[in-house]
């Protein structure tokens, strides 16, 4: 008989930040949950929510991701707001590791040749591996002999053909230096797939799935039977949809013309696309969607603007993902905006008529709930479905640890 692991606690780990759940796996409910802010920065603090008690809120020096998960452990086991009575509760940790480049093609158990292949990788993702990297590090020192599980965010992405996943660039840039599409998303689109295919009673391996993953950071993925055949993020999450404040696709040539014309240097530029870009740079608002809807209502013709070129570059998406996959059975609306924009997701389905989506305007009027958002007997069903990324990452490690 194999041990059941039943406490799994699940982190993502940022440059300054770190947010924690920690999951009752016999029945996947979650028992805390909280966010450590400003590590190594003036001001840190933990906000701690623990299940059916009061939230807890710590202001403390927080110098490193050490310090920071120690003070987790303490919060989770406090005779007060904790949740557990002691750190040997925990039988495994997953962590939330954004790069898995080629080498990663599913979720891992963590040990030092892993460690050593993700530091291998870090010039591909140079903000996001480090911190990852620093707490499992972190965590295999304060819980010594504790299974650690990675889940990589572009894991799931890793079935692509190569005429999907290559750039039109010399091959020999791929061969050194690992230029290529990568993805990203992919435990949100993978649960979300998953999920959609128990709604509609059909295993994954019968079905093509268009998923949208569509927050501050937007992708959509082409998932035939079981295995992504696109996605619209590259070699960083910068390419593919507007965003927040990303651009998505641009013709390169402008990088170089924007250079000459307003004397930036590449760092400037690199900033420009990424943070200044998307609906900040069109609305001229905000980076966040609720605001430019509340600005267009109000007859700001940029912010209106901003939300145009958004639908029309989903819906570009999805016919281009339709065709590649030869049909669609499934299209799905997720995280931040897909989730809760009501008028993204009208200003998109009816547009997919062509494809057989008949659109049920009474059921989209629903914000962050799991439901069916297409008329019955429609050729193509829409789902709007929340993600769970960290319910999949505990999946993932109780599954590995057992």
């Amino acid at each position: 008989m194999g041990v059941i692991f039943v406490k799994v606690l699940v982190l993502n780990c940022g440059s300054s930040s770190l947010k924690y759940q920690l999951f009752d796996m016999t029945d996947e409910s979650v028992l805390a949950k909280g966010l450590v802010e400003r590590i190594g920065i003036e001001g840190s603090i933990l906000t701690h929510r623990p299940k059916d008690k009061e939230k807890k809120v710590i202001e403390a020096d927080i110098p490193n991701h050490d310090t920071a998960i120690q003070m987790v452990l303490e919060a989770l086991t406090h005779p007060e707001h904790g949740v557990i009575s002691s750190m040997k509760e925990i039988e495994a940790v997953g962590h939330r590791t954004v790069h898995g480049g080629s080498t990663f093609t599913e979720s891992t158990l963590i040990d030092d040749k892993v460690i050593a292949e993700m530091e291998k990788l870090i010039p591909l993702a140079p903000l996001h591996n480090p911190p990852s990297i620093m707490g499992i590090k972190a965590c295999r020192k304060i819980m010594p002999g504790v299974p650690q599980v990675g889940v990589f965010d572009t894991a799931f992405h890793q079935t692509m053909p190569e005429a999907s996943y290559l750039y039109g660039l010399p091959y020999e840039y791929y061969e050194k230096y690992g230029i290529r599409r990568y993805g990203f998303h992919g435990t949100s689109h993978r649960f979300v797939s998953q999920r959609v295919a128990e709604i509609v009673g059909k295993p994954m391996s019968e079905l093509k799935i268009i998923t949208c993953h569509l927050g501050n950071g937007s992708s959509i993925a082409a998932i035939e039977n079981g295995k992504v055949q696109d996605t619209t993020m590259g070699f960083t999450p910068l390419e593919g949809l507007i965003m927040g404040t990303r651009s998505g696709n641009v013709d390169p040539a402008i990088i170089k013309f924007i250079m000459e014309k307003e004397n930036k240097t590449i760092d400037e530029i690199d900033t420009l696309l990424n943070k200044k870009s998307g609906f900040l740079g069109i609305s001229g608002v905000s980076s966040d969607l609720r605001t430019i809807e509340e600005a267009a209502k109000e007859g700001n013709h940029r912010a209106q603007l901003a939300l145009d070129m958004f639908y029309q570059r989903v819906i570009r998406f999805i016919g281009a993902f339709a065709a590649q996959i030869n049909g669609v059975d499934v299209i799905v609306f997720t995280a931040g905006i897909g989730e809760n924009s009501i008028e993204m997701r009208e200003a998109v389905c009816k547009k997919l008529s062509f494809l057989g989506v008949e659109f049920d305007e009474e059921a989209n009027k629903v914000r962050g709930q799991e439901r069916e958002i297409s008329k019955p007997g429609s050729k193509v069903r829409v789902f709007v479905i929340p993600t769970n990324e960290e319910l999949m990452i505990a999946r993932d490690t109780a599954a590995l640890v057992k």
